[in-house]
């Protein structure tokens, strides 16, 4: 889990400030009001740790394609540094060496102590051109700390600078100094920016939980793929069902074949089934099918390996091809697939998951993330303009079907350039101390003028 985030100089953000993560948070606010890049700088992370590149900013098959650093510079302002910091929450407790002396003067080395929560932060900017990593660091506390003093002898290793571990109260902070600039972002546990884990340890272990967190977000974008008559699956499992939703039918079908199931209300109902039961509630189908291809004609052996998704709007209407059917079933479809085949437990990001939906099905929307949030443990990440999903939220906090928190509102706006956010204080009856003004339009404003022209006008007509 994502505990929180904090940029400086990205994008339109001069500084964000640190923003608390919870279980379910939701960004809103007006268009361009930096809501995406908040989002973006966990993606830009995720492509980056697939690569060797100190910061891999995107392609046309990436996450994100952000350009280049002078493109997410603050102003393009290529002198200065881009800062990022990330505070992770390890589903497991893992051991990590932290090297000191002991108070009593005689006991020095390195002393394990057990861990499941850090903070991550690195510094980077260009030089000729070049991304170089200024430093690096982590950040983490624990019951289990040794009493050590506070002068350490940093370690040094050849063909790096320092690796220093500094006791701060009650916190430890391992940080790296002074980076050269052919140090990679980080190659897997075997280094972490040029730290060979046989050198380090700790840092190999620290290296290894902050993949693995990273591996577990999954992205789906406010735009999703089309919807075809017919889908061809040669049997793979995939790992997600990409950010445009395009693998949405393999992950169905491969669910069915592994027989993956979801907890709901005590019971392992195969998630298939429970898409199918959310699309009756949300009234966007009767019946959902996945099936063979039903075409008559199969002269090929991979014509076996065509499917069909079939929808019954209505208990009367007949199936048809959910191509035949209205757009919002295809570009929901995918929330629901990514909301129960990414893996329990992992984070999930969704822009804009109620595009292209009826506003009582935007309101039902919030209940799917709440149900994922509760029963599946996930973290899901939302951006949204819907205000029925977040009235429907409210409503839920107030009736306890999720604690307030449990959940984290933010509402994001932009003012010559720069991106500032405000946290959306929500109580335990679901009620928001400090609503912005105009946050969802001007509703009241609109109501009072519509009155006036109407009395206006039946004054006129009564002259």
């Amino acid at each position: 889990m994502i505990t929180h985030i904090r940029m400086k100089n990205f994008k339109s953000w001069k500084d964000s400030g640190k923003i608390e993560l919870a279980p379910l948070t939701g960004f809103f606010g007006t268009n361009s009001s930096g809501k995406s890049s908040l989002l973006q700088t966990l993606l830009l992370l995720k492509q980056t740790m697939r690569t060797d590149e100190t910061l891999f900013f995107g392609d046309e098959n990436s996450l994100v394609n952000l350009g280049s650093f002078s493109e997410v510079i603050h102003n393009r302002d290529q002198e200065e540094s881009l800062q990022l910091e990330f505070g992770c929450k390890s589903s497991e407790l893992f051991t990590v060496k932290v090297y000191g002396r002991k108070r009593d003067g005689f006991h020095e080395g390195y002393f394990p102590i057990s861990i499941d929560n850090f903070t991550f932060n690195t510094v980077i900017n260009q030089n000729d051109g070049k991304l170089q990593i200024v430093n690096l660091g982590y950040r983490f506390k624990s019951p289990h700390l040794p009493k050590v003093n506070r002068e350490i002898s940093p370690k040094v290793y050849k063909n790096l600078s320092e690796i220093i571990h500094v006791n701060w109260g009650d916190s430890w902070i391992i940080h790296i100094d002074s980076l050269n600039q052919q140090h990679r972002f980080t190659q897997k546990v075997k280094n972490c920016y040029g730290v060979p884990s046989s050198g380090d340890e700790s840092l190999g272990q620290l290296s290894s939980a902050l993949e693995n967190l990273f591996d577990s977000i999954f992205f789906l974008g406010p735009t999703r793929a089309y919807p075809q008559h017919s889908y061809h699956w040669e049997g793979t499992h995939p790992e997600n069902i990409g950010q445009l939703g395009d693998k949405a039918i393999d992950a169905l079908l491969s669910s069915r074949v592994e027989q993956l199931t979801t907890s709901h209300e005590g019971a392992d109902i195969p998630i298939e089934k429970r898409i199918s039961a959310w699309l009756q509630d949300m009234e966007l189908a009767y019946s959902f099918s996945l099936r063979r291809s039903s075409s008559s004609v199969r002269s090929t052996p991979q014509d076996d390996k065509n499917y069909e998704v079939r929808v019954q709007k209505s208990r009367d209407s007949a199936e048809v091809m959910i191509a035949a059917m209205g757009y919002g079933l295809s570009q929901f479809l995918p929330v629901l697939v990514y909301c129960y085949y990414a893996p329990e437990g992992s984070t999930l990001i969704l822009e804009q998951p109620g595009m292209h939906l009826h506003p009582k099905v935007q309101s039902q929307l919030a209940d799917l993330l709440i149900e994922v949030v509760t029963e599946r443990n996930l973290q899901v990440l939302v951006e949204s303009h819907s205000e029925h999903l977040l009235n429907r939220l409210q409503r839920r906090v107030a009736e306890e079907k999720i604690g307030a928190d449990q959940t984290a509102l933010y509402f994001c706006q932009n003012d010559k350039g720069v991106s500032t956010i405000d946290h959306l204080k929500m109580d335990e009856f679901g009620n928001i101390e400090n609503w912005p003004p105009n946050f969802f339009g001007d509703e009241m404003g609109d109501l009072f003028a519509m009155t006036e022209a109407q009395m206006e006008r039946q004054k006129r007509m009564e002259d």
